[in-house]
């Protein structure tokens, strides 16, 4: 089933909307699973963030946890920071290989560094608050009400590279806001911590496929989409996995055996040919149409190796049209490997 990750700093109402999302999705009879920082540590631990060997363990396990219970039945939510995009890429390919939709919930804290610029950038005469939210994959359009940051595409990297490194600690959001994120998290982040975390967080972009569908929201004020995650997880498509992680498609015995045969009747002609041959001589082989050209004398172990490396190929791809010309498909394929 779908896997649906949750990014943002700590205090960004993260954790709240993850156990939004999961009673609104159990009340329609569904099987979810939350995996979190407690769930692989034990117990909630801002430090982990200060200590990079330490964190880096943590993202393997989170991984792992979510690889294990990725499957047909439940709902997986993981909700962490996943500030890197590499470890959300890994995740996509995560997904990818199960082939299960994904999407990605952004949670931003009001009135921070990561909010303000963008807001400031939208042209619509109403700085956005009177448009009509939409989902970041460019499709399906949000609920009322809900708070959808875009992407500042037009933007300077000048001004974007200042606007991530800038601390955000002087405006994290209200009080308010504050107060009720901080229910949601039992570890307590230092402010030197909070300031490294915000000039490390490398913020969600739809462009990039990992990071799509991307829904975002700032603060805890707004609904959450319910209607277009779950048609971004139940309706979507799952990306298409690569050619590398599918299972080899199954040949006859019969295509192998013949396979097998007419590619060891080509070497067998071959080093016969060679024996006679000097360097610029066309070897013309019985049953072919093509012909190699001789350059230099070769042995029975590198023609083996190429042997090996073209049937390997050629039953990931079998095709009983071409049987009749396997042997001259072998020998353009030694013509190539070999000049």
């Amino acid at each position: 089933m779908p896997l649906v990750v949750l990014c943002g700093l700590p205090y960004s109402g993260r954790s709240r909307r993850a156990e939004e999302l999961r009673g609104a999705l159990e009340a329609e009879g569904r099987a979810v699973c939350v995996v979190d920082d407690a769930a692989v540590l034990g117990a909630e631990d801002a430090t982990v963030y200060g200590d990079s060997a330490r964190e880096k363990a943590l993202r393997g396990a989170l991984r792992a946890a979510v690889e294990r219970r990725l499957s047909r039945r439940d709902v997986v939510i993981l909700d962490s920071l996943n500030y890197i995009k590499g470890f959300r890429y890994e995740l996509y390919c995560l997904a990818r290989a199960a082939r299960t939709p994904l999407c990605l919930v952004y949670c931003v804290r009001p009135g921070s560094v990561s909010a303000g610029p963008r807001a400031a950038a939208d042209p619509s005469p109403n700085g956005g608050a009177g448009q009509r939210p939409r989902a970041e994959d460019g499709g399906r359009p949000l609920a009322a009400g809900a708070a959808v940051r875009r992407e500042p595409w037009a933007a300077e990297p000048q001004e974007v590279e200042q606007e991530t490194a800038a601390p955000a600690l002087p405006a994290f959001g209200t009080l308010e806001f504050e107060e009720s994120a901080r229910l949601g998290s039992i570890a307590s982040y230092p402010p030197e911590l909070m300031e490294a975390l915000t000039v490390r967080f490398e913020a969600p972009d739809s462009r990039n496929r990992w990071d799509r569908p991307l829904f975002t929201l700032v603060g805890l004020e707004a609904p959450l989409p319910l209607a277009e995650i779950r048609a971004a997880l139940f309706e979507n498509q799952a990306p298409p996995p690569h050619q590398s992680t599918q299972s080899q498609p199954l040949a006859s015995g019969s295509f192998l055996h013949q396979l097998d045969q007419v590619t060891s009747q080509v070497l067998a002609g071959l080093m016969e040919a060679q024996k006679s041959a000097v360097p610029g001589d066309l070897l013309k082989l019985p049953g072919t149409t093509e012909h190699l050209r001789f350059t230099r004398p070769l042995t029975m172990a590198e023609l083996s190796r190429l042997r090996r490396q073209f049937i390997s190929y050629t039953k990931m791809h079998p095709n009983k049209e071409n049987l009749p010309q396997l042997a001259n498909m072998f020998l353009q394929y030694l013509s190539q490997s070999l000049h």
